[in-house]
């Protein structure tokens, strides 16, 4: 076990994740008025769009009125995500209200990266190829690796440490080709397949191979494991963490109906407090945050927080 941190950095996803899996039609506006509300818990990473094809991905037709509309803070880094050149071009149009980095985005599942993206492991590698050297003629670092299925895919089943060791080494190499320094490894639970065993299996032995490098979690609620998980995770020394507001999203092609978004921000937030590991947050303003989100997409959504409420707000009327 790994020393835990004292501190934390949370990539809240709840607008990208989240609007693109509701079916109903969010207004632009609401969208808008979450991400800023956001904003102001302390939170200082947003990932607030999906560059996409809005046919593949509707929800997201109105990215660039997103972007353009909200009134950004200098201490917030505002995030999107695309997956080929022409959602790159259309990120680089907001350079100035956009931080923009590359990944090399992979998947330990073949069967997931034919369901995702409509490609084989290895066309899939070529591209990332491509891409990487695309975003580094426009002057966009590439310092991530990101592997979605890590702990599992409904398509093919478990996934073994080797294979996720085996996808990364794919990346670095990738890296090495394009002249790419990468300083972070995302491993991304896009399934619900893990446990707190397997996480820190993983984590553990991608440490080993890689012990410089930073690691972050990306771990989807869609079996009740995700907040067990992010424990895990930060036993191990795990810092980085990818969440959505009040467990907004789930994975459109997952294969999966209904599945769960990522872990809910506000209860990883409060496993932090009650572990003594600081995250810059206030949770009960994020929990405001996740009743609002609730009322947007109208409907109950997965936390348990923002119906219960923070302990540190019973913990005052006790007192």
């Amino acid at each position: 076990m790994t020393d835990m941190p004292r501190s934390i950095n949370i990539h809240e996803e709840g607008p990208r994740e989240g609007f693109q899996i509701e079916p109903g039609p969010i207004p632009t506006a609401d969208k808008i008025r979450l991400i800023e509300a956001l904003a102001e818990t302390g939170l200082h990473h947003i990932q607030v769009c999906s560059f996409v094809n809005p046919r593949v991905v509707p929800g997201w037709a109105d990215a660039a009125d997103v972007v353009s509309g909200f009134k950004a803070r200098p201490d917030v880094r505002y995030t999107a995500l695309w997956f080929n050149a022409q959602g790159l071009e259309r990120a680089l149009a907001f350079r100035d209200r956009l931080h923009i980095t590359g990944s090399i985005s992979l998947t330990a599942s073949e069967a997931f990266t034919r369901k995702n993206l409509n490609r084989s492991h290895a066309e899939n590698l070529e591209a990332m190829r491509k891409q990487t050297a695309l975003h580094l003629s426009h002057d966009v670092p590439v310092e991530r690796i990101g592997v979605m299925a890590a702990f599992g895919c409904n398509y093919q089943g478990d996934i073994t440490p080797a294979q996720v060791i085996s996808t990364l080494e794919d990346g670095f190499t990738i890296a090495k080709e394009c002249g790419a320094t990468i300083k972070h490894i995302s491993l991304a639970d896009t399934m619900g397949w893990g446990a707190p065993p397997r996480v820190e299996r993983v984590v553990g032995e991608v440490r080993s191979r890689w012990p410089d490098q930073t690691i972050g979690l990306h771990l989807h609620d869609t079996r009740g494991l995700a907040i067990a998980n992010a424990h895990a995770g930060l036993k191990m020394g795990v810092a980085q963490f990818d969440s959505t507001v009040g467990g907004l999203g789930g994975c459109p092609f997952a294969g999966q109906k209904g599945a769960a978004g990522n872990v809910c921000t506000e209860e990883l937030v409060m496993l932090c407090q009650e572990m003594g590991i600081e995250t810059g947050v206030d949770l009960d303003r994020l929990i405001e945050v996740g009743r609002m989100a609730e009322e947007i997409v109208g409907h109950v959504l997965p936390s348990e927080l923002i119906h219960a409420g923070s302990l540190g707000s019973f913990r005052k009327r006790a007192a």
